[in-house]
C-alpha cells in the first residue's frame, strides 16, 4: 500500500474486524477492504457513509499537516451530503 493511501480498521456487518484502505486517483477516491491479512483487497463499489466520514477525518488531518489541499475535504463533504440526502 503506497504511503499516501489512508487506512483504518472497523467491524463489518457480522461484527468481524475488516481493514479498509482508500487510494486517491486523480479526483476520485477508491475504497478497498479485506478481512484478513493474507486475503486480496476487494474494491468497495458503494462504501457506507461511515467510511466516507472516516476518510473525511483522515483527509482533514492531512490538510492540517500540509499533505493534501483543502479542496479534497470539500469534495468529500459534497459526497457525504449526497449520501445523507441533504
Amino acid at each position: 500500500m503506497p504511503r499516501r493511501d489512508i487506512s483504518w480498521k472497523r467491524p463489518n456487518n457480522d461484527g468481524e474486524r475488516i481493514e479498509i484502505y482508500v487510494e486517491q486517483i486523480g479526483d476520485r477516491w477508491i475504497f478497498h477492504a479485506r478481512d484478513r491479512r493474507p486475503e486480496q483487497w476487494q474494491v468497495l463499489e458503494d462504501p457506507p457513509l461511515e467510511d466516507w466520514e472516516n476518510l473525511l477525518d483522515a483527509v482533514e488531518r492531512r490538510i492540517g499537516r500540509g499533505l493534501l489541499k483543502p479542496i479534497e475535504a470539500d469534495r468529500i463533504r459534497k459526497i457525504i451530503e449526497q449520501k445523507k440526502g441533504v
